[in-house]
């Protein structure tokens, strides 16, 4: 491979894995903490949060897509990659234990995007007819923050091993 297409496939694995990891950062630091604290009323707060995700997930997604394929660029290109499931070296191992963090937080955002968003957005609706349990969704609330929490943390194991890697 040559160096200008590795190049070109590390800027944008680099973009976005900020884009990811940033996101989910200040997701979990700052945006729903603030959020909590500045809105008494839970269907307010709700809307706020779901408006909030609305923007966040396309970026997110195709953040995990470009990761995806320029991840495959590069392992292709190293030196230390000695095959699919080569276990030889301690860059395959390191490499090994990035993807089960990067798989787990693919299912982490999965579980966000296809069960604890939907069923939040459903209940914040009946909530502001009157209908829905605001213990229902503080419950759905929690399961959001949660698994935010848990996907950066994986993001963070994520790194970890990208600097082990590299180390190597």
């Amino acid at each position: 491979m040559s160096p200008l297409t590795l190049a070109i496939s590390y800027f944008f694995h680099l973009v976005a894995t900020v884009i990811w990891l940033g996101g989910l950062t200040v997701l979990a630091v700052m945006v729903h903490p603030a959020a909590r604290r500045a809105l008494a009323d839970q269907p307010t707060l709700y809307r706020l949060l779901n408006l909030v995700r609305r923007r966040f997930t396309p970026l997110a997604n195709f953040s995990l897509a470009l990761l995806s394929v320029t991840g495959l660029f590069q392992m292709a290109g190293d030196p230390n990659y000695q095959g699919f499931l080569d276990f030889g070296n301690a860059w395959s191992v390191a490499l090994l234990l990035k993807h089960i963090a990067f798989a787990g937080m693919v299912c982490c955002s999965l579980a966000l995007q296809y069960a604890v968003a939907p069923a939040l957005e459903r209940t914040t609706l009946l909530l502001e007819r009157g209908k829905g349990r605001e213990a229902d969704a503080e419950r759905l609330a929690r399961q959001e923050v949660t698994l935010t929490w848990v996907n950066t943390a994986l993001g963070v194991f994520v790194l970890v091993f990208t600097a082990w890697m590299t180390a190597l």
